[in-house]
């Protein structure tokens, strides 16, 4: 991936750090959508509690992502906030190993959607800061082929997981991509960001 990135993509090194980490909480993210039906069942849930707790993730995901927005805005370090969202998505994907009731699962989607919403507006500036003026829709199209390709390799990957090995590999799995994530931006010279 980092040859394909450094040979295809004309990007500054911020932006392709920033992509990279993204596309592993992406990935992460995905791995669990098209069987989270399956995995609600397994906990002895039916359909309607899983739009119950689809639900609890939206709106915990819309209300903080807001308030993320407005604290984003005041402060220098972006790359911390992502770090701590990346990381509270990692031990939300990680609670979901105990999850054994529909209560439980309410709470990690919850978790899961503070996380993302945490990082994504400190993200997003982040991004956009290190956008080349005369290439923007290019380099936010970059950032939108990568969210599909995610998307498309999470779901192949994340079914493949589950079947095989169960879903409590699978929350590991995910749960180590956003701390790796995390812990990929942490490492960072503070001059990259």
């Amino acid at each position: 991936m980092r040859t394909f990135l450094k040979r295809k993509l004309p990007l500054n090194k911020a932006l392709k750090i920033l992509l990279i980490t993204n596309s592993f909480t992406l990935l992460a993210g995905a791995m669990l959508g098209p069987i989270y039906a399956l995995f609600v069942e397994e906990i002895g849930g039916d359909l309607l509690d899983a739009s119950f707790a689809g639900g609890a993730y939206a709106l915990s995901a819309g209300i903080t992502v807001y308030l993320s927005g407005k604290y984003a805005d005041k402060i220098r370090r972006d790359e911390i906030i992502i770090i701590v969202g990346y990381s509270i998505m990692g031990l939300g994907f990680l609670s979901y190993i105990i999850v054994d009731s529909i209560w439980l699962l309410l709470i990690a989607q919850v978790i899961v959607g503070l996380g993302e919403a945490v990082y994504s507006p400190a993200f997003d500036k982040l991004y956009s800061k290190h956008l080349d003026a005369h290439r923007e829709a290019t380099e936010w199209g970059s950032w939108e082929s990568m969210y599909y390709f995610a998307t498309a390799i999470g779901a192949v990957v994340g079914g493949t997981v589950a079947t095989i090995f169960g879903f409590k590999v699978l929350f590991v799995i995910m749960s180590a991509l956003c701390f790796a994530s995390a812990l990929y931006i942490f490492r960072l010279p503070k001059r990259t960001l």
